[in-house]
């Protein structure tokens, strides 16, 4: 129920948007209907990727997933695409950055202390 609370409030606020700058008006009754189909629209969707995943024999839905979902509008298939490296691009940098932290914090501990961390981690993977 919250959901579709959600849905509908954010189509109200997109119809508001479109009717300053269309000069056009929409229906209480109208922005409802929209509401109702895109709720529809959604859970097809989230059904669709659950069983794209599902017969991939996976339990998480991937960018690869919504990719085959959207592959019938090629603007949004290339909007999706394009988004999709972006995240991977910054999460690739975010690696490294951690990567070269956990270096210079390693060249900067005692000899004691890195003796302490690998055992540690010896610890960790005997587990």
């Amino acid at each position: 129920q919250r959901l579709r609370a959600a849905v509908h409030y954010t189509v109200g606020c997109l119809c508001q948007e479109v009717e300053e700058d269309k000069d056009v008006q929409f229906s209480k009754q109208s922005i409802a209907a929209i509401s109702e189909i895109t709720f529809r629209q959604c859970e097809i969707f989230a059904k669709d990727l659950e069983m794209f995943a599902r017969h991939a024999k996976r339990t998480t839905v991937t960018t690869e997933d919504v990719k085959l979902l959207a592959r019938r509008s090629n603007s949004l298939l290339k909007y999706i695409t394009q988004k999709s490296e972006e995240l991977a691009s910054s999460n690739m940098e975010l690696k490294e950055k951690k990567k070269k932290k956990s270096s210079v914090a390693k060249e900067e501990r005692t000899p004691g202390e890195q003796e302490a961390a690998v055992t540690e981690n010896e610890d960790s993977n005997m587990a």
